[in-house]
């Protein structure tokens, strides 16, 4: 009987010795063996350095000078018929017929100034989505190529700042510390100049 015994507290010991043996093996592969593979990409300088880039900025210059030429031209329009309707005397027809023509043409100004700054807003905000978009999707194709896990958005905040700005900044800045990971950055301004000369051929 006290042999039996003996044998089954033997067994139960190596049973309890072969599961934590197991358990801490497996702990010690699971943190060891299991290195994230991380990279990083700068959205600012993606933006800052891309040709499509270049291309807008220069485009948006030539139309703004457009822009003000006409809005410059419909103001002498404007003061010209301030100008003119010094020269008539109140309560006249004329002079009432030259306020219903200035009138007239201040309005056509203002509304000419609101429908093009409205205008700017949306293409601005339509041309920086879809590259955006592509930058987003450019990235995921260049991580998975060299087998990433994760990328992070590392775009240094650009001090110094200033109020509303320093809080936008602290709340938006998220990656702090990035050694080691991998700079997609060039790659992915690379990738975007590339698709861009494809599209202009």
């Amino acid at each position: 009987m006290k042999i039996r015994t003996a044998i089954i507290i033997g067994c139960l010991v190596g049973i309890v010795v072969l599961s934590l043996g197991y358990q801490y093996g497996w702990a010690e592969s699971n943190t060891s063996g299991t290195s994230l593979r991380i990279g990083i990409v700068s959205v600012r300088q993606v933006f800052d350095n891309c040709k499509r880039n270049v291309r807008y900025r220069t485009k948006a210059m030539a139309e703004q000078s457009q822009i003000r030429k006409e809005l410059e031209n419909l103001a002498k329009e404007v003061e010209a018929e301030e100008a003119a309707m010094k020269t008539l005397k109140p309560g006249t027809n004329d002079y009432l017929e030259q306020i219903r023509s200035m009138l007239d043409k201040r309005a056509r100004l203002d509304a000419r100034q609101e429908y093009l700054k409205q205008q700017q807003t949306f293409q601005h905000k339509q041309w920086t989505e879809q590259l955006y978009q592509d930058a987003l999707r450019i990235t995921k194709d260049v991580a998975k190529q060299k087998g990433l896990e994760l990328v992070f958005e590392n775009t240094e905040p650009q001090f110094p700042v200033t109020g509303e700005e320093l809080m936008l900044a602290i709340s938006t800045h998220k990656l702090l510390y990035s050694e080691g990971c991998v700079d997609l950055t060039a790659e992915v301004v690379a990738q975007l100049d590339k698709e861009d000369a494809e599209k202009q051929e």
